[in-house]
Order: structure tokens, then sequence, then C-alpha cells
């Protein structure tokens, strides 16, 4: 459907104005913006922190391997000058430069023996008991020694050699263990970047082979339809998937195809309101000239015509009004209530006579509105109202075949404090229940055949503007409508 100022037909929505993104523009789309690239970079820290975890008792592990090859190197050492009784000058120099070790020595309980020894030894700032290392407590040396900002030195006891008891004593500088494990934990580091890219690249191209890129064709899609929503060959086309992005597509491609279809149905009507106009234009002249003859006829001295021209003046009149409601009705319009008080059972009596129930040959017309009963309306609109409603049962009853069928229109009114309430019911075979729902707008026909579906909507928009309201009781066999019109307020 074309609208006016907007191109294809494509509806702006209420509360944008010029300076509104054109539908047709797409939004720019980075590549490691979007989901995937978020997913990308998700992964990548997750993967990091992963890793931490990993690394915490990797480096005090090989905190623990780096002191315990210093013992065992120095413990070999120490078996040499047990067997031997001395050490060669040369072999103490290679013993410290293997081990990086200021002094070695060897405890045996009641005597220590110095193995080898570069420098007199200072200050040791740490002594550690490799017989008494717990997880705990090398994990926090080890970091004690990563965070160490000095030239100190350590003392490591523990035993050398399996098979020997005694305990090798090896003085070391902090500096050379916390520069290996730094570089250990570099290579953790790389290492860790290194699964981090790997696992992220591959969760990124899953991601955007599984979900990004149909969600990017979902999105194409809602911006070819929203182009030109009546096109039916703009409607998603269904991939046959089975998950949930094939779920959102059959629902997005039914959403198309019932816009389109709706968009093409209010095309239609727009058509036929244009139509409607132009031939309730020149109905309205031809009515008005019926009133001028029937005027005329009035004058003539016939018992007969002098009843009868009254009542068909009278309709003509209210023909002569319904095209004008018509013309308003297109305007979106219906005018304001002009209220008066009311004999309900007139307006039922005029309602009679207009339909010609007084004397049918089939159908039964009762009112059943105590002669007292007193309404708050427009006359003409309460009219239209219940003219609407027992037509309908008038075509419903007049279609039924069965001349053993009781066919019989009742109008039941009581008021009831400040209001009115009627029912209008009838003995036809009632409304099906699938347009029950929908029964009250424009254009949904009910179970008469030929019918355009304005009567109901038309009487649930009078009696909106009377502060009323109408619903169908499903309870009473038949069709019944109970309509409730309030007073006017004080």
């Amino acid at each position: 459907m074309k609208h006016e100022g907007t191109p294809n037909g494509a509806v702006v929505p209420r509360g944008e104005g010029a300076g509104a993104p054109d539908p047709g523009e797409r939004p720019s789309r980075h590549r490691f913006g979007g989901l995937s690239g978020k997913l990308l970079l998700l992964t990548v820290l997750f993967v990091m922190l992963a890793e931490i975890f990993i690394y915490v008792p990797s480096v005090a592990n090989y905190r623990d391997t780096w002191l315990m090859d210093r013992l065992t190197t120095a413990g070999v050492a120490a078996s040499v000058l047990a067997e031997t009784g001395t050490i060669a000058p040369r072999l103490q120099e290679e013993l410290l430069r293997t081990t990086g070790a200021v002094a070695i020595s060897l405890d045996q309980g009641t005597r220590r023996s110095l193995i080898a020894m570069s420098n007199v030894p200072g200050d040791v700032d740490f002594v550690i008991d490799m017989a008494v290392v717990t997880p705990f407590s090398s994990i926090a040396n080890t970091f004690q020694i990563l965070t160490y900002r000095g030239d100190g030195l350590m003392r490591v006891v523990g035993v050398g050699q399996m098979g020997h008891t005694e305990h090798v004593d090896v003085v070391l500088p902090v500096r050379l263990l916390q520069k290996d494990m730094l570089a250990f934990s570099g290579r953790i580091l790389g290492l860790s970047l290194v699964i981090s890219g790997i696992t992220a690249s591959l969760v990124y191209i899953s991601l955007q082979a599984l979900f990004i890129r149909p969600l990017r064709r979902l999105t194409r899609s809602m911006d070819r339809f929203a182009e030109n929503p009546e096109d039916t060959s703009r409607i998603m086309a269904i991939s046959g998937r089975r998950d949930e992005l094939g779920e959102a597509e059959l629902r997005l491609a039914a959403m198309e195809e019932a816009l389109s279809r709706t968009l093409h149905q209010k095309q239609r009507l727009a058509d036929l309101g244009l139509a409607v106009s132009k031939i309730n234009h020149d109905l309205r002249n031809l009515l008005a000239s019926a009133q001028l003859f029937l005027e005329r006829l009035e004058h003539v001295p016939d018992p007969t015509v002098n009843r009868l021209a009254p009542k068909i003046l009278a309709t003509l009149d209210r023909a002569v009004s319904y095209t004008q409601a018509v013309m308003s009705y297109g305007k979106a319009q219906e005018r304001a209530p002009q209220r008066r008080l009311l004999r309900l059972q007139r307006v039922c009596d005029d309602v009679a006579d207009v339909l010609g129930l007084v004397d049918h040959d089939t159908v039964t017309f009762e009112v059943k509105v105590d002669e007292a009963v007193e309404i708050d309306a427009d006359p003409e609109q309460i009219f239209r109202v219940l003219l609407n409603l027992v037509r309908n049962a008038l075509q419903a009853l007049e279609a039924e075949r069965d001349a053993a069928l009781v066919r019989r229109i009742t109008v039941e009114a009581e008021r009831e404090g400040n209001s009115v309430v009627i029912s209008v019911s009838d003995t036809g075979p009632g409304i099906p229940e699938n347009i029950q729902k929908a029964l009250f707008k424009a254009f949904h026909s009910g179970s008469k055949h030929g019918g355009v579906g304005l009567g109901l909507a038309i009487v649930a928009e009078l009696l909106r503007a009377h502060g009323g309201t109408i619903h169908l009781d499903t309870a009473r066999p038949g069709t019944c409508f109970c309509l409730k019109v309030p007073d006017r307020a004080a």
C-alpha cells in the first residue's frame, strides 16, 4: 500500500520525524564489533583467566623442581666427599658454576663439611627446608621471590641424593631463581596467548557459521521486506533449520506474510472506500429527490398514503443521514452524541416498522421493554445500534430453511442504577467461535454471507461514544448481545 510521503509505501513509525534514519539504510557493521567479536575477546580473557589458575601451581612446582635440581647436583658432590674425603678445586669450581651457588656444605648431623665456596655468604633473606615444604608454603614463597627486590641470598636445605641421609646445605642468590621463574612465566604467558588465540579463533569461526551469518540473513530479509512490504516475493525464504534460529525464520516469515496480506487487504478496502464515497454522493442526491416527491404525496387525500407517507419520509431522512455518516466514517469521524431522554419502547417499535417485523410472515419480534424505561442517548445513534443488531438477527433467521425452526427476536431492557441494560437475542444458529474475538472489528464479517463487517464495528463505536459497552453472551442459546448505556454524568 502506498503512503503519501513515504517511499515504496514504507510506513514511518509514530514519533519519528524528518531526522529519522532511512529504513533502507543499513547501519555500518564492524567485523569485530558485533557479537562474534565480543565473544572472541571474552574467550581470550576467559582462557587467560583459566591459565592464571593453572600458572600459580605450575610456577610453584617449577620453583621446587629448580631447587631440587640444585640439591641433587650438590648431593653428587657430597657423595664424592663422603667416599674420598676431599674434592678437587677444579671440581669445586665446576660445581659452583653448574648450580650457581655461593657455598655448598654437607651436614652430617654432628659435623658440617664445606664442599665448595666462592665467596663468604652474607645475610640470608630466605631459608627453605625442602623436607617440610607444603603446596601452600611453596606458593607463598614463590610469590615472595617473584616480588623480591634486592640482591640477597637464600639457603636451601634438603636431601641431595636418594639413599643418603645427609642433608645438603646450598646458599644461592635469590636473583638466580627469580630470573629463571620470570623466564618460565614468560613462556607460560606466551603459550597461554597462543592457546587463547587458537581457541578464540575456532569459536569465532564457529559462531560466524552457526549464528552470525543466519542472524545477518534475518536482518537483510527484514530490510528487504521493509522496502516494499506488499511484495510477497520479498518474504523470507525458510532455510529448513531445526534450531532456535530456524524457529525465528518461521516466525518472521509468518509475520511478513500476515503483514503483506493485511496491507494488500487495506489497499483494496481503501480503493473500495473511494468508490463507495463516489456512489454515496450520487445516492444522497437521489434520496433527496425521493424526499421531494414524497412530500408531494403527503397532500394526496388517501388514508393509506397519509398513514405510510410519514414513515417512508422518516426512513428516507435516516437514509440521507446514513449516507452522511458513511462520508464521516471515511474521514475516521463520528458525530458526538446529542443525548436526550427517550422511551426505549418507542425506539424498538420504530426499528420493527423499518424492518417490517410488525406483520412478518415467519419471524416473531418481541419487545419486552416496559414503557416506563427511559434511556439517555442520542435518538438517531441508539436507533442505528438497535437497527443493526435486529437486522443481523433477522437476516440470520431468514436464512434458515427448516419450517419447523422457531424464529424469534427478543429485545429486553431494564434500568440498573444510572445505566440501562439492553439485550438483543434471537433463536438463530449463533456466531461461530472462530470469529468471536474479532466480532467488533471493522471489516470482519460475521456469519451472514455478503456482509462487509461494518455493522457491529459501528455499533461498538456508537456505544463507546456514549460511554457504554457491548459484549456477546455465549451462555445463552442462539445469539445474544448485551448492551449497557450509562446516563450522562451530572
